[in-house]
Parts: C-alpha cells; sequence; structure tokens
C-alpha cells in the first residue's frame, strides 16, 4: 500500500542542475533511513537518470519493503544530436530523445526498458504520463495495455500522472483507476477547484498521490523570496504575497512554511500520499522530519479565517484522531 511520504526522483535524474552519484545515492539512503518506502520515477526524469539511479539504490533492499512507481507515455529513443537537455529541464547528455508514444506497443516497450533501467522484475505502480494531448489513445490502448501487464502480474496497480485534475477527470469514469498522482494542483497555494475532483476519486475507490506540494518553490521555503518560482517559472507578485500571508500564519504558530505546506494535502481522505523531490542527504532528511512534525490545528483555523484556505476543503487533525476536520 501505498502511503505517508514518498520521495518523488526528478532531483535524481539530475532537474536543472546536476546531481553527482555521491549525492545521488546519499538522498535515498536518508530518505530510507528516514522511514521513506515510497519511490517515485519515471523515463522522463533525466532521460532515464533518475531509474538507473533508483534501481541501484534499492537494490539490496529487501523487494517487499518498498514500492515503486513509474511511468509510460513518452519513449525513449536514441539521438546523435549532441548537446544537453536543459532545454526538457535535465542537465544530462541529450543521447537519447523522448517520443510520445500512448499506444499498447510503447507501453510494453516503455516499461520493459524502465525493468531494466531499475534492475527490477515487477513494478508496483505505473502511471499513464501527462496524456494531456493524448486522452483517447491512453484510453483506447495505454490503459488496457496495462490492464493485461497487472493481470499477468508484472504491475499492481494503474494510475494517470497528470498536472491538470481535468485530465484525470476525463479517466476517472472510464477506466478503473488504482491510483491518480496529481502534481501542483492540491496545494495549500492551490486547491480550491480541486476539492471536488478528490471527492470523486474517494467514491470511487481512487487512491491520491499528490506531488509538487511546494508549487515548484514558492512554498518550498521559510520565507517567500521576490523571485520565487511558480510552475517552473517566476512566480506572479500576487502569489507571492499570498503565500508571504500563509507564510506569516504558519510563523505565529512556530510552523515552518514548507511543513505546513507537506501536511496539507493529507487533509483530504482521497490522499494517500506525497511525493516530494530531494536531491540531497540533508534535503531528504528535512523532508521526513517535517512530515513527522505536528502541525497545531490554529495554523488551519487562522488561514481560514484569512481567507486562505478554502471552505471546501478537509484539513489534518493531529494524529489520532480518524476523521479531518472541516
Amino acid at each position: 500500500m501505498i502511503n505517508g511520504l514518498g520521495l518523488g526522483g526528478s532531483a535524481l535524474g539530475n532537474l536543472y542542475r546536476a546531481v553527482s552519484e555521491v549525492d545521488a545515492r546519499a538522498t535515498t539512503d536518508a530518505a530510507w533511513r528516514a522511514g521513506v518506502r515510497y519511490f517515485d520515477t519515471a523515463p522522463h526524469y533525466g532521460l532515464g537518470l533518475s531509474e538507473r539511479r533508483l534501481g541501484a539504490a534499492l537494490a539490496d533492499r529487501p523487494r517487499s519493503e518498498f514500492v515503486i512507481s513509474t511511468k509510460v507515455g513518452r519513449l525513449l529513443q536514441p539521438c546523435d544530436s549532441g548537446g544537453d537537455d536543459l532545454a526538457n529541464g535535465f542537465a544530462v547528455p541529450a543521447t537519447q530523445r523522448r517520443v510520445w508514444d500512448f499506444s499498447a506497443d510503447g507501453v510494453r516497450r516503455s516499461l520493459e526498458a524502465s525493468l531494466a533501467r531499475l534492475g527490477l522484475d515487477r513494478i508496483d505502480l505505473v502511471y499513464v504520463h501527462d496524456p494531456d494531448d493524448h486522452c483517447e489513445q491512453a484510453l483506447r490502448e495505454a490503459l488496457p495495455a496495462l490492464a493485461e501487464l497487472k493481470a499477468q502480474g508484472v504491475i499492481r496497480w494503474i494510475g494517470v500522472g497528470v498536472n491538470r485534475w481535468q485530465v484525470a477527470e476525463r479517466f476517472v469514469p472510464e477506466f478503473p483507476l488504482d491510483h491518480v498522482m496529481l502534481a501542483g494542483r492540491y496545494t495549500l497555494l492551490e486547491h480550491a477547484t480541486t476539492a471536488d475532483f478528490l471527492a470523486r476519486c474517494s467514491e470511487r475507490g481512487i487512491s491520491v498521490v499528490a506531488a509538487g506540494v511546494f508549487n515548484s518553490g514558492l512554498l518550498a521555503r521559510r520565507e517567500v523570496p521576490a523571485d520565487a518560482t511558480h510552475d517552473y517559472t517566476r512566480a506572479p507578485a500576487a502569489l507571492v504575497e499570498r503565500a508571504r500571508r500563509i507564510a506569516e500564519i504558519c510563523r505565529r504558530h512556530g510552523v515552518p512554511l514548507p511543513q505546513a505546506a507537506l501536511h496539507f494535502p493529507f487533509g483530504h481522505p482521497a490522499v494517500r500520499a506525497i511525493a516530494v523531490g530531494a536531491r540531497s542527504a540533508a534535503e531528504a532528511t528535512e523532508n521526513a522530519a517535517m512530515a513527522a512534525a505536528e502541525v497545531p490545528a490554529g495554523v488551519w483555523s487562522d488561514l481560514r479565517a484569512e481567507n486562505l484556505l478554502s471552505s471546501n476543503v478537509p484539513v489534518p487533525l493531529p494524529r489520532g484522531d480518524e476523521k479531518a476536520a472541516r
């Protein structure tokens, strides 16, 4: 079962800047020591580098003790164009190129390559990755192919991984998904329009993994800088101001802004896990410590009072309570 804090693998694929092999391994080892047992990756992350690094780091761990997810939809094909992959966000040599492919054959080939990079014979969870412009083919070919692989025991669960909940909603009524990964759209900063979708996931027994809980940087620090990023570009001034108001309320309660951001998604009963990236052992350890800490109920009530938390979203209660507060 997927639950709690997971390690997102994009940084291990050299997102924006290089991470050494030593640091990548230390990051994964630190996450493991902190109790993390869910690891997410994708061929997209560093043209397979993230998968290779995670596979190597987990090779000596008992297979029954961790859950790993990867993704399909982008096939990696050799190319000799030279240069790097920074145009796609990754500081790796451009020795391969990504080709969108949601065909049944493409899904099988992608997964076969992922298994080889990970050094595994099965994968717990496979997401159809960013199918925004390929929904029909994903429904007609990719998901049925994954269903066959699930029946064969190659994978355990099937999901879709998206940046917009509206894309995931296209799939929810038409295929028996196990999971939805939603990146950057159910966060302490942005949540009003997503809560109803999560409720529909709950009704269908679909577990949600929240990724991008820091909104690509805007909620990642105690103090929000003027040049903070949002959706991987410079954040608009209005969002920076909103994040600063949230940070101030957190400060009053002695809670770091990123700690509140980590906790917020768990208030919704549909959210079973969050996937948070790290590029060093220190970051992985800090994320785990923040996830293990408490956030006082007063943070949420004060955010509501300041109209910084929508009235239709549930919030976490102190551990031991079985129901979220509304």
